[in-house]
């Protein structure tokens, strides 16, 4: 995507690596056996993601060749012995997407018969009320199994499954702003607060099935998800400069610390810290949020068309109508702007759709094309033109924000803000405290023993205002408790900052003496609302949650 040589040379060497190393039987990688003639095939399936993405940059016939090969050996793995172990039993989903990629480039019947098998020998996801594991990447990563094979079987059951885990997650340990759900290692019976964090890992895999169910549905609710996560959850979980990462963040988190913090949250050690060293299962997962982010921007359509599904800056190059090859430049500083700009270059004059994804917070969508309002309704979440497109032809879209108070009655009677696709934290000042890497790293990490911790820094983040206020809201129209503050775009291009945010919202509130940190060194459960309170009001500045390191996005309210 970068285009980046080094990083291409890089890249290479370990494909080659891969390409040229494959068995007699079929088989390559690694050889993990967990038990006696159980080949665990999980460490494989991010290997197949990865050859596939090289494939499509180079067209290397290598990578259709090897993939065949292996899955051809797969079909000869008995059921007894297939997809045994706890995480390929989970993750058993993402070897069947590698399934179909070849079946759509090579139409060969066998895979096939091996997407049922790995669906047959996958854990079961199908289920009503429970999941095989609470584990926070598996949900996030394997609720999509059941749609994936829907692709193959056309049950609507399938299909059905995928939501029925979606919305399962979200009811119990999901009644939080930002997309995602209380899973700090594992979703726990009564863990449910929005102190509850999740990984990094999470959130990458939920963007990814996020826009896979979009993909296999078309159903904008899936990309509204996405965004919540990238936007508002995924985006803080980095130091501004991007150099380093948490293991763990959460919608209400007042401390980013090296510090142990079991059983307040699930899993024991320093992982609520910004450490490039440590839990290294985030520092290679999360190159692929933004990434697959950038390549979902934009789908192509059963007729020919083409979708705009994810709004960012993009350009893309797709066959559309009758086979022309069109060029689309999205340029817009969406979600912090509320215009999205399309330029359309075509060698001759083509006809196709084009979709435009309106969000479900959006009400009055207004389209222009070359500047000339176009009056057309959103029907199931797009706005469809079909168009004799010239080269040169714009389109505008703008998507108007408002707004929003959203409450979580069974979080407290908690409140989150949103203004477009944004929700809002209270901003926190922020106190960087560099630490040592290697000294606060778990210790199964495996960094490079030559790498320089004085380049790559740890930081604790601690709070230097006060942080427990509850917002006073008029009750008869919350929103008009906020105004909304526009600022100039940051000079370095990164709005995912306290210090850059591009909009701030004012309020007023009250603090809440006796909302503390609790004996976990986590911010306390939230108090129920309605909060009688006696201390004066208070003017607080709300910025983007995910700029936000430090944050309170689900707050109290005053009575």
């Amino acid at each position: 995507m970068l285009k980046d040589p080094k990083m291409l040379a890089e890249t290479k060497f370990w494909i080659d690596a891969v390409l040229k190393n494959q068995r007699e039987s079929g088989d390559f990688g690694p050889l993990v056996e967990k038990g006696k003639g159980k080949r665990d095939l999980w460490t494989n399936m991010p290997m197949l993601w990865c050859l596939q993405s090289y494939y499509e940059y180079s067209k290397d016939p290598k990578v259709i060749a090897l993939m065949t090969k292996y899955f051809k050996w797969q079909l000869t793995i008995p059921d007894e012995l297939l997809l045994e172990d706890y995480w390929e039993n989970s993750r058993g989903g993402d070897n069947i997407i590698s399934i179909y990629w070849l079946y759509n480039r090579t139409g060969d019947k066998f895979l096939l018969d091996l997407a049922t098998k790995m669906d047959k020998n996958t854990a079961n996801w199908r289920q009503s009320d429970n999941l095989p594991n609470w584990h926070n990447v598996n949900i996030a990563q394997c609720f999509r199994e059941p749609g994936t094979y829907y692709l193959q079987s056309h049950n609507e059951r399938d299909l059905k499954a995928s939501y029925n885990n979606q919305l399962l997650i979200r009811n119990i340990y999901g009644q939080v702003p930002g997309g995602m759900f209380g899973g700090d290692e594992n979703s726990r019976k009564g863990y449910d607060d929005p102190r509850q964090a999740v990984e990094t890992c999470g959130m990458v895999e939920q963007m990814t099935s996020d826009q896979m169910m979009l993909g296999i549905t078309g159903d904008t609710y899936w990309a509204e998800n996405c965004e919540d996560v990238a936007f508002n959850t995924f985006s803080a979980a980095f130091t501004p400069d991007y150099k380093a990462l948490r293991y763990l963040t959460a919608p209400n988190m007042v401390i980013s610390d090296a510090k142990n913090h079991n059983p307040g949250i699930d899993n024991s050690g320093p992982f609520l810290m910004m450490n490039p060293f440590s839990s290294r299962c985030c520092q290679h997962n999360h190159a692929a949020g933004w990434v697959y982010y950038a390549e979902n921007t934009w789908m192509a359509t059963p007729d020919n068309g083409i979708a705009a599904t994810l709004y960012a800056e993009s350009l893309v190059k797709a066959k559309v109508g009758s086979g022309v090859e069109v060029t689309l430049h999205q340029t817009t500083k969406y979600p912090f702007e509320d215009q999205v700009n399309i330029r359309i270059s075509t060698p001759k004059v083509v006809n196709f759709p084009l979709y435009l994804r309106v969000p479900a917070w959006c009400k009055d969508a207004v389209v222009m094309v070359n500047d000339k309002p176009v009056k057309v309704a959103a029907t199931e979440g797009y706005i469809k033109l079909t168009n004799l497109w010239k080269n040169g032809d714009q389109v505008t879209l703008k998507l108007p924000m408002a707004i929003k108070v959203r409450e979580w009655e069974r979080n407290k009677n908690s409140v989150s803000v949103n203004y477009g696709p944004l929700t809002y934290s209270l901003k926190i000042a922020e106190n960087y405290i560099m630490k040592d890497s290697k000294e606060t790293a778990i210790g199964d990490s495996q960094w490079q023993q030559r790498a320089d911790p004085k380049k790559w820094p740890s930081y604790e983040i601690h709070p230097t205002s006060a942080w427990n206020y509850g917002l006073v809201l008029d009750k008869s129209n919350p929103e008009r408790s906020f105004t909304v503050v526009k600022k100039s775009w940051p000079k370095d291009g990164n709005p995912f900052t306290n210090a850059n945010a591009p909009i701030e919202l004012k309020a007023k509130g009250k603090l809440i003496p006796g909302w503390k940190i609790d004996k976990f060194g986590l911010v306390d459960i939230l108090p129920a609302s309605p909060i009688s309170n006696s201390e004066s009001e208070t003017a607080l500045t709300l910025v983007p949650m995910g700029g936000a390191r430090l944050r309170i996005s689900a707050f109290p309210v005053i009575k």
